[in-house]
């Protein structure tokens, strides 16, 4: 075994040199920080209002309930069957 090729390769990386240890002073100053863009706060206001608003509309419930109960509501099926066809084959896809 040749230990003068081994010193060779160690002075060629400098392994034998001590590496300078940072101040911890220095690094423990710091701190992380965040900043959100303008259109991520938009973002975010618009998605809290869409969370918060209904999924149902009330006004247009009550009137289709109103109309059932008089008996003035009708369908016509004709719509009813080819929105149920577009609906079927919207889900076949």
């Amino acid at each position: 075994m040749r230990i003068d090729a081994y010193n060779q390769i160690a002075a060629m990386y400098k392994t034998t040199k001590p590496s300078k240890v940072k101040n911890t002073a220095e690094t423990a100053s710091a701190r992380d920080q965040v900043q959100i863009s303008r259109a991520g706060r938009d973002y975010q206001i618009a998605k809290q209002a869409v969370a918060a608003a209904s999924d149902i509309r009330e006004d247009r419930v009550a009137e289709l309930k109103s109309s059932i109960q008089s008996g003035n509501y009708d369908v016509d099926t004709g719509d009813f069957a080819s929105k149920l066809l577009a609906s079927y084959q919207a889900a076949q896809k």
